[in-house]
């Protein structure tokens, strides 16, 4: 063979070996390029808060979600979604796609309101609980010339005057109210209710001398400690740090114990992987010094769940609001 055909054929030869090494090494590649293509996250993340903008729920989720967009190195955007009790952030996640992409804020009313209405969700089986983080604290406050100064005042006022003592919740079956409707049950007194879409309107509602009393979560603290309202009592197990001279409702004699953890979750059918990461990311949050100013400026604990005990917790609260609701006779009418 002459030497130019040998040439010819080496080089036909080595350009052949070169392509059979490429094939095998390009599915390593090919797989590096996709991971890197798909890796999570890679683009910004939805957080619902399922309040309107202002309140002090809203001032929390956003310093969570500013704290997670360093862990994750992806902007975590609020999108305010109030109304129907804090429930359409959950009510999103029946359309949203399961990719981490669209997450929300998980309030106690969720667990309870399916109870009493017909809601597009079940809280446990079409939601993934991704991570809790901390909680409310709740408390009955009044405006300072109401003439009342203590919660056993407050109740004789009301018995002397049935269904004309107002006062403001965050809407029909949220905690706030009906943690009033079981201290008004017990303290055999009749109240009239008004519902508001979040703390921020209340607020305004009370401070304008609108409402005569509200409850609600700390949102009125500053208020409190101006002067300008009156609290009459926390609704917790234990009395709340900033207020050490205000009893609970129990210590006043009546035996009601309201305590609300909330935490992140998403659409039912997450990767694992994904929780994880987001998991990871907001506990995190909760070593960020502007997130503990944002919790102490509201009164709010650190409640920390990981994702398995906070799915156990939900189907646990689950159960246990509907027989709060069956106890209340608030059960939807089938």
């Amino acid at each position: 063979m002459p030497s130019s055909d040998r040439s010819v054929s080496r080089r036909k030869a080595l350009t052949l070996a070169a392509s059979g090494a490429a094939a095998v090494a390009a599915p390593g590649l090919f797989s590096s390029a996709a991971w890197a293509q798909d890796k999570f996250p890679s683009r910004p993340i939805t957080l619902i808060a399922p309040w309107p903008a202002g309140g002090s729920s809203d001032g929390v989720m956003r310093a969570l979600a500013l704290s997670a967009s360093k862990a994750l190195g992806v902007p975590v955007v609020i999108e305010n979604k109030p109304g129907v009790g804090g429930t359409l952030g959950a009510s999103a996640m029946m359309q949203a796609r399961p990719d981490g992409y669209t997450l929300t804020q998980l309030p106690l009313g969720i667990y309870r309101l399916p109870h009493m209405q017909a809601m597009p969700f079940n809280p446990v089986t079409d939601i993934t609980h991704i991570v809790c983080l901390t909680g409310y604290t709740f408390g009955i406050a009044c405006t300072a010339d109401a003439p009342f100064k203590t919660l056993k005042e407050m109740v004789a006022y009301a018995k002397a005057n049935p269904g004309k003592l107002e006062y403001g919740h965050t809407g029909t079956g949220t905690t706030p109210h009906l943690a009033i409707e079981e201290f008004s049950d017990k303290a055999g007194i009749q109240l009239n209710p008004i519902p508001f879409k979040g703390s921020a309107e209340i607020m305004t509602a009370i401070l304008g001398g609108h409402i005569r009393m509200m409850s609600g979560t700390t949102e009125f603290a500053p208020h409190v400690q101006s002067g300008k309202l009156r609290l009459l009592a926390t609704l917790g197990s234990q009395r709340n740090k900033a207020f050490p001279d205000v009893p609970t409702v129990k210590e006043s004699g009546w035996d009601t114990i309201t305590e609300s953890p909330f935490g992140i979750g998403g659409p039912k059918g997450m990767d694992p992987a994904v929780v994880k990461v987001l998991h990871d990311a907001f506990k995190a949050t909760l070593d960020d010094p502007e997130v503990k100013a944002t919790f102490d400026k509201f009164f709010q604990p650190t409640v920390y769940m990981n994702t398995a005990d906070y799915t156990a917790y939900a189907a646990r609260t689950f159960a246990a609001e509907k027989n709060t609701i069956e106890r209340l006779g608030l059960s939807k009418k089938n």
